[in-house]
């Protein structure tokens, strides 16, 4: 009882109603659909497991055996999707599964081929049931106009889910370095009105490619804040999906996200699927752009240039402005700094602050401070205490791994 003005009033029971659903949805392997669910908003849960098999135990040792690989009885990998229908209606979740991958291959995704691979829709109730197979009928209808076959797809409803070994469940945040197997057809629901993608400036040039997912992709994301959120070289990074390579002649696979290409005039030099960490995107790019010269060598093996080299000579007396990394553009000496040592090589009094990390040399018999670029991580040269003017520091630098970038 409440008691309120004096009255008692009875309490009443709180009603609600739950908006919560869960579905079972297999597009292939499990590992990159999990997070692309998570992605979603409205989702609450997602969980890799094993569903609509039978006569053995659901374990991944087990239906990964070669003698399951087309046994109509193998499970299937799926991923349980718990979800909110007032902010993801069951609808868009189910145009959001058939966009991810190409439901028109049969007991495959790519490369992954068997029946635990099978495209399958297992629903928790009526409704889902009903929802699926119109969505299913609709997006046949846009895959025959683009040219594609029939939807393999399975939808019936769900009997049992078996949640997949912990080493499985959140595979891709527990193992950094890979790639996300994007299968997609490309077709959509709706289509977003996209501009006509132009490549002309593509086929002009060195160029880096990065193919990219049209759903979440935590590589491309990776690679976009980990490795190339502070770029500033002069070769353009541009980013484009499998489908926009119009005009451009590329040899690596494109099904894998994201992919990194190398182009020069519009041709493929070098590519490579999967994210990149640093140190292999500079080398990378550094034998890109510099190819097997003195620059290179200096930037990654630790070499020395000669003194008093042709660079040396160009930067020695250069009007004001700051010398840059040649691969990443950012930051390192300013001409404010800098002071002729006699010695034959670029001397400065002090770095731009945070733009260099420093290492113990052992090398040669000596033991030297090397100076490295904080941005792409190549040998800049050494740092001697107390030899430059006024007591201060000596930042002996290579003029062949910088740029000048005249102040305007």
């Amino acid at each position: 009882m409440l008691i309120a003005s004096g009255h008692a009033l009875a309490a009443t029971e709180t009603q609600a109603s739950t908006h919560l659903k869960t579905i079972v949805l297999g597009s292939g392997c499990f590992w990159g659909a999990e997070k692309r669910y998570e992605s979603l908003d409205g989702v609450i849960d997602a969980e890799s497991g094993y569903a609509d098999g039978n006569g053995f135990m659901a374990t991944y040792r087990e239906i990964t055996k070669r003698s399951r690989k087309m046994d109509p009885n193998n499970y299937a990998e799926v991923v349980k999707v718990t979800y909110n229908t007032q902010k993801l209606a069951t609808r868009k979740l189910l145009e959001a599964y058939f966009e991810s991958h190409d439901p028109t291959q049969l007991n495959r995704q790519g490369n992954d081929i068997g029946t635990q691979y099978r495209s399958i829709i297992l629903t928790s109730d009526d409704e889902q049931l009903r929802e699926a197979k119109q969505v299913k009928q609709e997006y046949q209808r846009l895959l025959t106009s683009g040219g594609y076959g029939e939807i393999t797809t399975i939808i019936k409803p769900l009997s049992n889910f078996f949640p997949a070994e912990e080493y499985h469940q959140n595979y891709l945040a527990k193992n950094p370095n890979g790639y996300c197997p994007d299968h997609s057809t490309g077709v959509v629901f709706k289509a977003k009105k996209e501009m006509a993608v132009d490549n002309s400036l593509l086929k002009k040039g060195k160029h880096i490619v990065v193919i990219e997912s049209r759903s979440y992709c935590p590589y491309c994301e990776k690679f976009k804040g980990k490795v190339v959120n502070d770029y500033q070289g002069d070769i353009q990074i541009t980013y484009r999906f499998a489908d926009q390579l119009d005009g451009l002649t590329v040899k690596t696979a494109t099904w894998a996200t994201p992919t990194i290409l190398f182009m020069d005039n519009g041709i493929e030099v070098y590519g490579v699927q999967g994210f990149m960490d640093r140190d292999s995107f500079y080398k990378a790019l550094g034998a890109f752009k510099l190819g097997d010269t003195e620059a290179f060598h200096v930037a990654f093996s630790k070499s020395t240039d000669r003194p008093f080299c042709k660079q040396y000579e160009l930067f020695k007396y250069t009007k004001e402005g700051t010398f840059v990394d040649k691969l990443s553009g950012a930051e390192l000496f300013r001409t404010s700094d800098r002071f002729n040592s006699g010695t034959g090589w670029l001397s400065f009094t002090k770095p731009v602050e945070g733009s260099v990390t420093f290492h113990q040399d052992l090398s040669h018999g000596m033991v030297r401070t090397e100076l490295r670029s904080k941005s792409s991580g190549i040998h800049l040269g050494h740092v001697f205490k107390g030899e430059g003017p006024n007591g201060e520091d000596r930042y002996c630098i290579n003029a062949t791994v910088l740029d000048f970038v005249e102040k305007k």
